[in-house]
């Protein structure tokens, strides 16, 4: 390679890096909202609304973050393809900065990912490659990114490395400083997700390397491999039928997954992550997704245990992304028949447990 065109790719990245970073500065913070729940007296709950991002998910902090993280590595340059394996947000969000950066963009994902995702890719200018069950995406990736002579973000391995846990740029130190003027500053739990384990391990290294006594909590669906990965370190592998919901667990344990900064891990079923998503959806005025529910049902399940054990204090966790995304699956009465998931008893149990404070046992 010529020494023109070395510096001519440095300059490129420059410039790439620069539109990134302008648009990490020109982005308002997200909001940190209170959730009205009259039967937790001295319990505040508060979600961390990931949804106003540009690209409308947690994800679009991630896909900055790994954009950032290639360009710096020299992994990326001038009219290279990007190629992603995602349930879809990730995609969303990568597709958004790949226009940014002018270059060509495909997303290898599942069929049965919410057609409104799969529009927003379309409408990013990206391109979705679809593979018949979630496990082949990696694989499928790979072959497209050699293929195509592109650069595979490789969201799984790199979230948690391309995230400063350390910095004042990330959500974690947001929850932080949003909470400073709150009647319990530092929150006895916080919970989250975990797709591909690069939000928890930011959550979980920065409230260490803080020392804050802050407890995190995964909500994990049922069907995934974190929360048994995280009972038993020798587990790295879910065999059952996948999951409903989008956006996190998994069949194969990550290498983003830090489960050593968990402190508890819980499983929670699609009918309740589901129930959670429309009983919230009801008590904020606007949709809200699958992992979103997952979240919220751990919320009310330590919120309960608090209040009996007779602690008061705070509890936060993440509206990760627009409910309208889920529109023909989640909030579909068809679907929900064909799936065979009804909702409606889990919604009626987080219903009495916002008016009481408790949340009635399985």
């Amino acid at each position: 390679m010529r020494v023109a065109e070395v510096f001519g790719g440095r300059a490129w990245s420059a410039r790439a890096i620069q539109l990134v970073k302008s648009e990490q500065n020109r982005s308002a913070d997200t909001h940190l909202l209170t959730v009205d729940a009259p039967g937790l007296e001295g319990i505040s709950l508060y979600l961390k609304d990931e949804s106003s991002h540009p690209t409308g998910s947690l994800k679009h902090r991630l896909a900055r973050s790994l954009f950032l993280y290639a360009l710096s590595n020299n992994w990326l340059r001038e009219g290279m393809t990007v190629v992603e394996a995602s349930s879809g947000s990730t995609a969303v969000s990568e597709a958004f900065f790949a226009r940014m950066l002018d270059l060509p963009f495909v997303a290898v994902m599942p069929r049965c990912t919410a057609s409104e995702k799969i529009e927003k890719i379309e409408f990013y200018g990206g391109k979705c490659h679809f593979v018949d069950e979630a496990s082949q995406a990696y694989g499928e990736a790979v072959r497209l990114a050699r293929e195509l002579d592109g650069h595979y973000m490789d969201q799984f391995t790199y979230a948690e490395r391309a995230t400063d846990w350390r910095s004042n740029n990330n959500i974690a130190h947001s929850i932080f400083e949003q909470l400073a003027c709150e009647a319990a500053p530092v929150p006895k739990w916080i919970v989250c997700g975990a797709g591909t384990g690069g939000t928890s391990a930011t959550l979980g290294r920065y409230v260490r390397y803080h020392g804050h006594g802050t407890q995190l909590c995964l909500a994990d669906p049922e069907r995934s491999v974190f929360h048994r990965h995280w009972q038993d370190r020798g587990v790295d592998h879910y065999e059952g039928p996948a999951s409903l919901i989008e956006g996190i667990g998994r069949a194969r344990l990550e290498p983003s997954f830090i489960p050593d900064v968990v402190d508890r891990a819980i499983g929670v079923s699609d009918a309740k992550s589901i129930a959670a998503a429309r009983v919230l959806s009801r008590r904020l005025g606007r949709r809200c997704g699958g992992s979103t529910g997952t979240n919220f049902w751990v919320c009310a399940e330590l919120a309960t245990q608090m209040r009996a054990q007779g602690e008061k204090g705070s509890v936060v966790s993440i509206l990760c992304d627009h409910g309208e995304r889920y529109a023909s699956t989640l909030f579909s009465d068809a679907w929900l028949k064909a799936n065979t998931i009804d909702p409606g008893p889990y919604e009626a149990r987080l219903e009495s447990f916002l008016q009481t404070g408790f949340l009635a046992p399985d």
